[in-house]
């Protein structure tokens, strides 16, 4: 019997250049500024990376591969909390496709291959959001947001 999947497609228009979006994914000193993470790799087809939480402890909370790159267009790589790594079936697909606009980039982030219903499908369905709004104000402000803020009251 197969496992339901579902994906998740996100779509952010940034005005940058495809050079900065992509540097802004894969090195570790730009991630840390807006995603509070640090994405780690050689980021070479084959290669493992790791999402190592950017403060003292330095907990890695996601792992996975590195499946194609083409700088600074597309990246895909797989992905799974590291307390699963060791199932290849927790494993989902990540895609950045990065396009020029003019004056911009228009980023698509496709998260497909995930368990429909899992904590990882609903996690993402709220962290992509505003990971991709952090990385936006970012390149275009040289703030990101606070990713953990709560809702105000009302």
């Amino acid at each position: 019997m197969t496992e339901e999947t579902t994906s998740f497609v996100y779509v952010t228009y940034i005005l940058s250049t495809p050079e900065k979006v992509f540097e802004a994914i894969t090195k570790p000193d730009v991630t840390r500024r807006y995603w509070g993470h640090e994405n780690v790799s050689d980021w070479n087809p084959g290669s493992n990376w790791e999402h190592i939480r950017a403060n003292d402890e330095r907990t890695v909370e996601l792992v996975g591969k590195v499946i194609e790159v083409s700088p600074p267009t597309r990246l895909v790589i797989t992905w799974a909390n590291a307390s699963q790594a060791s199932d290849p079936a927790s494993y989902s697909r990540v895609t950045f496709a990065i396009e020029e606009y003019d004056n911009m980039v228009r980023l698509t982030v496709t998260h497909d291959e995930l368990e429909a219903g899992s904590g990882m499908a609903k996690g993402i369905k709220q962290g992509w959001p505003a990971v991709l709004s952090s990385l936006k104000s970012f390149l275009e402000t040289g703030r990101g947001i606070d990713l953990f803020a709560k809702p105000k009251s009302a």
